[in-house]
């Protein structure tokens, strides 16, 4: 199931960063929310340590999708962050997480990732396995645990603040975007 291509009309800013506005309604990616929904169950299982891995990855392979050669640099990686981990017009959440602090730990992360890893294959490749699974009823709720010790909480709040950001970014912007739609459907035939 394809969606058909979407129509871009480019149209530049002040700050000359080129903008795409869709002619028709936006794809959705079943790779990438069932991608998304498996970091969710893994939450509700309280497999706190895999779903952080999982979660972490989701800005390198947001990067590496608008990417034409799916290459995701540090420097990317930290525009993604300060661009999509804080909600618009947000300092702290509800529950006072710190996105300034959040975006520092995600950058310091990915620092101590080997430079020669420019495509993110592992994360990549972890996406591309989702192509074919069935969407589960979603299901977590994410304030089911409010008694957890700091550790697990934080790690719950990090990975909230991911999947919150990830969804952003599809919604906003990869929707409409030729080059991820383009390499969600590479991966999607890729064997």
């Amino acid at each position: 199931m394809h969606e058909p291509p979407i129509q871009e009309s480019a149209q530049r800013s002040p700050t000359g960063v080129v903008s795409r506005r869709a002619a028709e309604g936006p794809s959705s990616s079943r790779m990438f929310a069932s991608y998304l929904s498996d970091i969710e169950q893994l939450l509700d299982r309280h497999r706190w340590e895999t779903a952080l891995r999982e979660a972490l990855d989701l800005p390198r392979i947001a990067v590496a999708l608008g990417d034409a050669r799916l290459r995701c640099s540090s420097e990317q990686f930290k525009t993604w962050c300060q661009e999509w981990v804080r909600p618009p017009d947000a300092e702290r959440d509800a529950q006072g997480l710190d996105y300034e602090r959040l975006t520092r730990s995600l950058t310091e992360r990915m620092a101590q990732l080997p430079a020669a890893e420019a495509v993110p294959m592992r994360a990549l490749r972890r996406l591309q396995l989702r192509r074919h699974v069935r969407m589960l009823p979603r299901g977590f709720f994410s304030g089911r645990a409010p008694d957890l010790p700091p550790r697990e909480a934080e790690t719950l709040q990090m990975c909230r603040a991911l999947l919150e950001a990830a969804r952003r970014w599809y919604a906003r912007s990869a929707c409409h975007d030729s080059t991820v739609q383009g390499n969600l459907a590479r991966l999607a035939v890729l064997r």
